[in-house]
């Protein structure tokens, strides 16, 4: 008999660590590649793998903390808590991390279609910018439903960091006198 499934803050905090970790180790992401379903056809040669910067994730971790309390809530074991404390924490994290999120990204759907609309992917679709999910056979064009529009970020803004700051320092320890 197996577990039942997660709850949806279960689900909530695993999508977060999950993106974070995928965000900071190379292999761990690779890991994650490799479980989509179905198995991607065979890749050419890739490209030379580059190291992402770590300042630009740790700041961004830097702004869910500070507009949300993001770490905190994460860090939080919310087993002692209803789901209506849970939810009202959650609606608090929620509307910070959107802000951070806003500040930092511009954002616009993939897709502009509507969510449920059918939809014709031709054969020179771009499969990074679009997955194909479910009874997959065959070759394009494929026509489908739309699922999820996805997301493209078109700007990024990070602030720019001072000679000497330790980007570690997510939040600062507090001390009140």
């Amino acid at each position: 008999m197996s577990a039942p499934p997660p709850s949806f803050f279960a689900r909530l905090g695993l999508a977060f660590a999950a993106f974070f970790r995928a965000l900071g180790d190379a292999d761990y992401a690779a890991s994650l590649r490799d479980l989509r379903l179905p198995a991607p056809e065979p890749e050419p040669e890739p490209d030379t793998l580059r190291e992402a910067p770590e300042e630009a994730a740790l700041q961004l971790l830097a702004a869910l903390q500070r507009k949300g309390r993001f770490l905190d809530f994460l860090e939080e074991d919310v087993s002692a808590f209803s789901d209506a404390e849970i939810g009202a924490a959650a609606r608090v994290v929620h509307e910070g991390a959107k802000r951070a999120i806003d500040e930092i990204f511009e954002v616009a759907p993939i897709r502009s279609e509507e969510e449920g609309a059918e939809i014709l992917l031709e054969a020179d679709y771009d499969a990074q910018a679009v997955r194909v999910v479910g009874d997959v056979r065959g070759d394009p064009p494929f026509r489908g439903s739309l699922s999820h529009a996805g997301w493209r970020v078109l700007e990024t803004h990070l602030p720019k960091l001072a000679e000497g700051h330790d980007a570690r320092v997510i939040a600062p320890a507090e001390v009140e006198l």
